[in-house]
């Protein structure tokens, strides 16, 4: 495949436990897994439509004359080894090679 996105992934034993604690915090393996662009854009596109509907939900529901008004947002996602496009929610896992979005309305002026 010619053009392929490569993404460095990290392996780590599941369950396995030893003498100096748990082995997934000590031995870890780097992979790369390839993956078709199209598949990426595609998981990509589809999680950026579902954060606009609940933009949109969020406006329906606070309704235009409502004294608060959602300016910003921020969101972590990251891409698996499959390719698949998922929302990180916070604490260690947001820090783990996440991706962040900020998504900030225009200047309405």
């Amino acid at each position: 495949m010619a053009d392929e996105i490569i993404l460095v992934t990290e392996d780590s034993p599941e369950g396995e436990k030893g003498l100096w604690g748990d082995a997934r915090d000590v031995v870890r393996r780097l992979r790369e897994v390839r993956l078709s662009p199209e598949l990426l854009e595609q998981n990509m596109l589809s999680f950026l439509k579902m954060v606009a509907r609940l933009f949109r939900q969020v406006d329906s529901v606070m309704g235009a004359d409502a004294d608060l008004k959602l300016e910003e947002v921020e969101l972590s996602m990251e891409i698996s080894a499959e390719g698949e496009v998922k929302l990180v929610a916070g604490g260690k896992a947001a820090g783990k090679g996440a991706i962040t979005l900020k998504f900030k309305r225009p200047d309405s002026k």
